[in-house]
């Protein structure tokens, strides 16, 4: 069985249709065995991809084929997220979780802190 790089990735749950899959992968967001490639590009079984979803960059190894998209359950029987890319991937939503707990707002001021702000601007 012969499978298009960009229907494989559809079929596989990475993106939501199969045009942003294409542009995904002519974009250089997408390698095959360490190389950029086009979108028809024929996957093998036992091949390493690349790929980038929003910000987070994953590394699979293709395990099944399949062109048609169905259940989640199905597509993720397709290939198996190698374990340096599931630690990286972890490690860096971490790392993203305490940056926004560090720079988080208290938000707006109370009343009380409007007029200490308004008496200091009134001094000057």
């Amino acid at each position: 069985m012969k499978v298009r790089l960009d229907k494989w990735l559809w079929a596989a749950r990475f993106y939501k249709t199969r045009g942003l899959a294409t542009e995904m992968i002519a974009g250089g967001k997408v390698h095959y065995n360490e190389q950029r490639c086009k979108p028809s590009k024929t996957v093998d079984i036992g091949a390493e991809i690349t790929l980038w979803q929003s910000n987070v960059r994953k590394t699979i190894t293709v395990i099944a084929l399949s062109d048609k998209r169905s259940q989640a359950s199905i597509a993720q029987e397709l290939y198996l997220e190698t374990q340096g890319s599931i630690e990286k991937r972890n490690a860096e939503a971490e790392q993203r979780r305490l940056l926004a707990k560090h720079h988080r707002s208290e938000g707006r001021p109370d009343k009380k802190q409007r007029r200490k702000i308004i008496q200091f601007k009134s001094e000057q």
